[in-house]
C-alpha cells in the first residue's frame, strides 16, 4: 500500500462523514419546510429563501477567515452559470411537483448521481468505476422500493420537468468539482447561491407565488429548514472537494434513508415491509459507497 493511499485516508473518512451529514441536514430541512407549508407558506418561496441563508453565511465565514469574496473571471463566470442552471433545476423540480406524484419526482431527481458520473466520465474528469456505478443502481433500486412510486396516467410535461432537474443538478455537481478541484468550494457555493436566490426571488415575484408563513409553527418551520438547508449546501460542496462528486453524490442517497426515519420516530408513519426492503438495499448501497476503491 502506497504512503499516498495511507495519507489519503483520514481526508476520504471526513468526507464522507460530511457528506453524510448534508444528507442529514437536507433531511432535516425538508421535514421542517414541511411546517412551512402548513403555515401558510409554500414551495416556491422556501426555495428561494433557503438558498439565500448559505449566501449570507458564507459571505460571513469567509469574511471572518479573510478569504477574498472575489473570483477570478473565468471562476465567476461559471460560478454565476451554475447558480442560473441551480434556480432553473429548483424552479423545474417545483412545477413537476405539481403536476406529478411527489415521489415519482423524487425519484427521477436522485438520477442525478449517475448522471453526474457519466458526465465526469465522459470528460475525462474521473474514472466511471463500476463498482460505484453498481451502488447508483442498487441505491436508486431501494428508493423505488421505498418510495412506492405508481406509474399510472402519468404527466408528460411534469416527466419531463423532472429529467430536466435532474440533469440541471447532474451539471452543477460534475462542473463545480471540476472548477474548484480539491480546493476551497466556499467562494463558488456563495456565488452559486446568491444568483439562485436572486433568480428563485424574481420568479415568485412575476408568478405572484411568494408567500411568508401565518402561523408560529409555520415561521419556525420556515427559519429552520433554510438554515438546515444553507449547511447541507455548504456541507454537500465542502465533501466534494474532498471525496469527488461522483461519491458525495451516491452518499446523498442517505437522505431518503433518514427522511424515513424522522417520518417514524416524528410523524408516526409506518413503513411497510417492500419500503423496510428498499431502505435496507439504500443502506447497503451506501455502505458499498464507503469502501475503498
Amino acid at each position: 500500500m502506497s504512503v499516498v493511499n495511507v495519507a489519503s485516508r483520514p481526508r476520504t473518512w471526513v468526507g464522507i462523514t460530511v457528506a453524510l451529514a448534508a444528507a442529514a441536514a437536507y433531511a432535516l430541512a425538508n421535514i421542517s419546510a414541511s411546517m412551512a407549508y402548513h403555515g401558510g407558506s409554500n414551495p416556491p418561496t422556501v426555495a428561494a429563501i433557503r438558498f439565500l441563508v448559505p449566501a449570507a453565511a458564507l459571505i460571513v465565514w469567509l469574511r471572518a477567515t479573510g478569504i477574498s469574496l472575489v473570483l477570478p473571471k473565468r471562476e465567476a463566470f461559471v460560478a454565476i452559470s451554475l447558480g442560473v442552471v441551480t434556480a432553473l433545476y429548483t424552479w423545474a423540480l417545483l412545477k413537476s411537483i405539481s403536476s406529478i406524484p411527489f415521489a415519482l419526482a423524487v425519484l427521477i431527481l436522485y438520477l442525478f448521481p449517475l448522471m453526474a458520473a457519466v458526465i465526469v466520465a465522459a470528460l475525462g474528469w474521473e474514472k466511471f468505476a463500476w463498482r460505484t456505478g453498481a451502488a447508483i443502481v442498487l441505491a436508486f433500486a431501494g428508493l423505488a422500493l421505498a418510495l412506492g412510486v405508481r406509474g399510472n396516467n402519468l404527466n408528460i410535461e411534469g416527466v419531463a420537468l423532472a429529467f430536466f432537474a435532474a440533469i440541471g443538478l447532474a451539471v452543477v455537481v460534475a462542473v463545480s468539482s471540476r472548477v474548484f478541484g480539491q480546493g476551497d468550494a466556499r467562494p463558488l457555493t456563495l456565488y452559486m447561491a446568491a444568483i439562485a436566490s436572486v433568480l428563485l426571488l424574481i420568479l415568485c415575484a412575476a408568478s405572484g407565488d411568494f408567500a411568508l408563513p401565518q402561523t408560529a409553527s409555520g415561521w419556525i418551520g420556515f427559519v429552520a429548514g433554510a438554515v438546515l438547508y444553507g449547511v447541507a449546501m455548504i456541507a454537500f460542496f465542502i465533501a466534494m472537494s474532498m471525496i469527488g462528486a461522483v461519491r458525495t453524490s451516491l452518499l446523498s442517497y442517505a437522505d431518503a434513508v433518514i427522511s424515513a426515519g424522522l417520518g417514524v420516530v416524528v410523524l408516526g408513519q409506518a413503513l411497510t415491509m417492500v419500503q423496510t426492503a428498499g431502505i435496507a438495499l439504500v443502506i447497503l448501497a451506501l455502505i458499498g459507497a464507503t469502501q475503498s476503491r
